[in-house]
């Protein structure tokens, strides 16, 4: 095989392997709050849902209330969701169950100088955070 022919081929194998391993090493997107809780509110916690993307705790001080929503790496068919949330006294979760394409959420509770309990859940995932954001 002639110098020429020894580069082209050697060439297009390393490009089949650089691809390859593009291809596999690429990071899953990540998940963007993208103001679904609404107007003035701002992230205040975040948290992985077993990499299948992320619960995000909003606050907005306006009115005293926290938002949980629930969002998706990589939106698709229909799966279990949900977010929820509580004022770390109460017992009672607002919660938004149900099969969701992109997010579970947003859940509402006003939680002025109290502490919230918080999380989410994507398929067999869940997080949840106790006693947290306290003021």
């Amino acid at each position: 095989m002639k110098l020429g022919k020894k580069l082209t081929a050697l060439g297009m194998t390393t490009g089949m392997i650089l691809a390859a391993l593009a291809a596999t090493a690429a990071p899953a997107s990540a998940a963007t709050y993208g103001g679904q809780c609404g107007s003035g509110y701002n992230v205040i916690r975040s948290a992985s849902v077993g990499g299948q993307g992320t619960a995000f705790l909003t606050y907005r001080a306006a009115n005293t209330t926290n938002c949980v929503v629930v969002i998706r790496n990589s939106p698709g068919a229909a799966i279990p969701m949900n977010a929820w949330l509580k004022r770390s006294n109460e017992s009672t979760w607002q919660q938004d169950p149900g099969n969701w394409t992109t997010y579970a959420g947003p859940v509402y509770r006003s939680a002025a100088s109290q502490c919230v309990d918080w999380g989410g859940s994507i398929g067999n995932y869940q997080v949840t955070y106790r006693q947290d954001a306290c003021g």
